[in-house]
């Protein structure tokens, strides 16, 4: 099968990086990609993928949702990181389906719909699995039953880099759908356990192992009678790990087998570092990480004037060395909670980490994102990005996969099944 590739919400290229290094040179063939920042006048993160990658017909500036599905080239994987928002949907007066605009979850679903690609790999948050808080389980419901109407199994897993080795304690689930036509799907349907697949023959145990540890679940699509009924009912307490075929969920609760990380050490720069990073002269802002870090138990008044006490624990300061890194958010390198901060490793003073040092944590060439952006965006782009060291590790899964396939039409072929069909029916 053709190493094709169409990459969603590509951002500065994780998933690229993952699969084909920095020069492209494992043959995976990406023939489309698409990023686009709303809001953002500038476009950084695709002028940084179009810098490493080159700009082409293939690399789209602009709203996915504005992108015609059939103007994608046909591909054979489809990757992507999405954002976890409302997936809901609601029947519209003329009795269709129609999902909140804007949430691109439907968007990836209407380009599935359209090429049918026989394979997708795709990134989210933890709390993906949980969401929303007042009917747990729906949102990821909403998906599994999206691809199984489309013809897909799926099997997804939450990883925490740091447990297989890599520099950061980022946890993400991965879900990776494969389509009925395909010979792993085969595979996967002549199995008498799906417990078996989770746990020993799935895409995800070889790379990624991990044991038993909890909470044996299952539930049912077919239950349901459509989308709607779907997103008005369904409820789960989906586990770390699991597998949908045919509309039958499998979950469980596993347990890394961990392996030893890096840490936040091994990723400091030991060269003499710009001042600019150093906090340690600056007694205000010295002051207010220490604040922000510390723990503490703030007394509140909530909009019934109910009185109540918000309390939050402490952190380390500076960060432990000998650790990996904690999950890198967005707002990296301002004074925040969640800013990392350590000891310089010629002068043990005080700094924040810098934008080499974050683009180790998620395991990026150094100075992949200094083409031209400002230096907040570059901290911006790597609390956005992943950790491509785990895409790597899948990308030798798919590599075994891809060349047990043949190239299939899936659209041709389920066509020629709906005339089958309507031959044995005699319409």
């Amino acid at each position: 099968m053709k190493k094709t590739v169409c990459e969603l919400f590509a951002g500065v290229g994780g998933f690229r990086v993952g699969l084909n290094g920095r020069n492209d040179n494992r043959n995976w063939d990406f023939v489309f990609a698409n990023q686009w920042e709303p809001g953002k006048k500038n476009q950084y993160a695709f002028d940084c993928y179009a810098y490493h990658f080159g700009k082409g017909h293939n690399h789209v500036n602009e709203d996915i949702g504005t992108v015609d599905e059939n103007t994608i080239p046909n591909h054979n994987l489809l990757v992507g990181g999405f954002p976890c928002q409302d997936y809901s949907v609601a029947r519209t007066q003329a009795l269709g389906i129609q999902g909140h605009k804007g949430v691109l979850w439907w968007e990836i679903n209407r380009i599935v719909k359209a090429k049918r690609p026989p394979f997708i790999l795709l990134e989210n948050v933890d709390r993906l699995l949980k969401s929303p808080a007042k009917q747990r389980g729906r949102d990821f419901g909403i998906i599994l039953y999206s691809l199984w109407k489309l013809g897909y199994a799926v099997e997804w897993r939450v990883l925490n880099a740091a447990e297989f080795g890599f520099a950061q304690k980022r946890r993400r689930t991965f879900i990776f759908a494969f389509h009925k036509n395909t010979k792993y799907y085969t595979k996967l349907s002549k199995l008498d356990s799906l417990d078996n697949w989770v746990l020993s023959k799935g895409f995800f145990q070889a790379e990624f192992p991990s044991k038993f540890l909890k909470d044996h679940l299952s539930t049912e699509l077919m239950d349901f009678n459509d989308m709607v009924d779907i997103s008005d009912r369904f409820k789960f307490d989906f586990k770390n790990s699991g597998i949908m075929l045919d509309g039958q969920i499998t979950t469980m609760e596993l347990k890394a087998k961990e392996f030893t990380p890096i840490t936040l050490g091994q990723i400091r720069q030991t060269e003499v570092v710009d001042e600019k990073y150093f906090i340690h002269k600056d007694a205000n802002k010295l002051e207010k990480f220490k604040y922000l870090k510390g723990s503490k138990k703030i007394q509140r008044v909530d909009k019934n004037g109910y009185e109540y006490f918000y309390s939050e624990g402490g952190m380390s300061f500076p960060d432990d060395l000998d650790s990996p890194g904690r999950t890198m958010l967005t707002s990296e390198g301002s004074v925040n909670r969640s800013t990392h901060v350590i000891e310089d490793a010629i002068t043990g003073n005080y700094r924040i980490l810098t934008p080499i040092e974050c683009e180790r944590l998620n395991g990026f060439p150094d100075n992949w994102t200094d083409t031209g952006m400002p230096e907040n965006f570059r901290y911006f782009c790597m609390g956005n990005a992943l950790v491509v060291g785990l895409i790597e590790k899948m990308g030798h899964q798919l590599d075994k996969i891809f060349k047990s396939e043949k190239d299939i039409n899936i659209m041709e072929s389920e066509e020629a099944a709906v005339t089958f069909e309507q031959l044995k029916l005699g319409i």
